[in-house]
């Protein structure tokens, strides 16, 4: 019975000599040729949309169910568990990176709040009504927040923002409009632990959502010196430019 031979490769076409010369448009060295930088592909396209989607949803579960797990999450996010574990290893990390999207939201509302306001008080009120706005909607999550990175993590995020408040309070305090014997320093931690307790009431039912930021900014402006009527009218003022 005969055998048919397998076919030998055929030999390579010998390189050109421009091509043996290291010419990158010579026949031959098509592999070192310059090309341009091809666009994002379509499957890094499609993880980001999933990664944002998955962030959006566990947005919204989270706040519904703080004990969703990533199982629900998954399903709500029409996605298979294995792609939210590609993006985020385990619960905490998902946690971690909506407060993560969180602080930044509110470094942007805290820095839109002083924009074009000179008198300290009423730089920090509009900073806290401007904050505000924007830690109601994330609240709920303020528990499952402190349980993922601890206060201490909160705090460290935080930090650019303590900075530049801490800076409006001092003024506040050199120009005689607040009367405290408490440092710049001491009043970033009054002003948080006020914004954390009234999101904490809010949570509990003990105050309501709508009226809890201008609360808050009344309370710290007494707190820090600032007569009663003055802060409250101070306040309403400024919450009147920011109604829609």
């Amino acid at each position: 019975m005969s055998r048919t031979k397998p076919t030998p490769p055929s030999a390579a076409p010998a390189a050109s000599p421009a091509a043996a010369q290291g010419d990158p448009a010579a026949p031959g060295n098509s592999a070192v040729a310059p090309r341009d930088t091809p666009p994002a592909s379509a499957a890094s396209t499609r993880a980001d949309a999933n990664r944002r989607r998955i962030l959006d949803v566990a947005f919204a579960e989270l706040t519904r169910d703080p004990d969703a797990s990533m199982d629900q999450i998954a399903r709500a996010a029409g996605v298979v568990r294995r792609t939210v574990y590609g993006h985020f290893p385990n619960r905490e990390a998902l946690v971690t990176a909506i407060l993560d999207e969180a602080v930044t939201a509110v470094a942007a509302a805290h820095a839109a709040g002083y924009e074009g306001v000179d008198d300290p008080p009423r730089a920090i009120a509009s900073a806290m009504l401007a904050v505000w706005d924007v830690t109601d909607r994330y609240r709920l999550l303020l528990s499952l927040a402190q349980r993922a990175v601890t206060m201490e993590g909160i705090r460290e995020r935080l930090a650019p923002i303590h900075a530049t408040g801490t800076q409006m309070l001092q003024r506040a305090l050199d120009e005689g409009r607040f009367t405290t014997p408490l440092p710049a320093r001491a009043l970033v931690y009054v002003l948080e632990n006020i914004m954390f307790g009234l999101m904490e009431a809010v949570n509990d039912g003990v105050l309501g959502s709508e009226e809890a930021g201008r609360a808050a900014a009344v309370t710290f402006l007494t707190g820090a010196g600032l007569p009663a009527q003055e802060a409250a009218t101070l306040v309403s003022e400024v919450a009147s430019t920011k109604a829609p």
